[in-house]
């Protein structure tokens, strides 16, 4: 999130309107009101088995906040298919693998256990299905003798940090062409 912010400047055809937080405890929220950004949160655990309730109260800050694009960097909520369709093209999110291999948790530990050469990420436009959108850009790294999932998710966020304020800016200027890193 902060390299996302940081990267909202002179020319950049964006600027970050709001962080919103599932907790109220992220430390993105403090960073993003350090830096001049509106911060919220729902508390998720407020709403119980009522998703629909949390989510209804996540489009009220959105849509109070008018953003062109969300940007999803560490939310770790699955969204329901009709929260999706009302920001359906406007979504964003980053998973740390070279989907469509390794959709949900544990992509390091994953990559390695299958002897892959090469691990990174990539962004994609959110979809109801998990990790499934279509994909606007992908960053690569090689698997290294002795790595292990710490070190290989170290230099996979390395390439996170420049794949995705790039794909966000073309974006904005209207590229939804994939963009390959390394």
């Amino acid at each position: 999130m902060v390299t996302l912010a940081k990267s909202m400047s002179g020319a950049h055809p964006g600027r970050p309107v709001l962080v919103l937080s599932n907790r109220p405890e992220a430390g993105g929220l403090d960073k993003a009101r350090a830096m001049g950004i509106p911060a919220r949160a729902v508390d998720h655990t407020k709403w119980g088995k009522d998703r629909a309730g949390f989510e209804a109260a996540l489009s009220q800050e959105l849509t109070a906040a008018e953003p062109d694009v969300i940007c999803l960097a560490g939310f770790m909520r699955i969204l329901t298919p009709d929260f999706v369709a009302q920001w359906e093209g406007r979504m964003l999110n980053i998973h740390p693998s070279l989907l469509p291999k390794y959709r949900g948790l544990n992509t390091h530990a994953r990559a390695l256990e299958a002897n892959d050469a090469e691990h990174g990420c990539s962004v994609h436009l959110v979809t109801p299905e998990l990790d499934d959108g279509p994909i606007l850009g992908q960053a690569r790294v090689p698997i290294l003798p002795g790595d292990s999932p710490d070190s290989l998710a170290a230099r996979v966020l390395e390439m996170e940090h420049q794949l995705y304020p790039a794909v966000l800016r073309r974006m904005l200027e209207g590229d939804q062409s994939l963009l390959r890193l390394p």
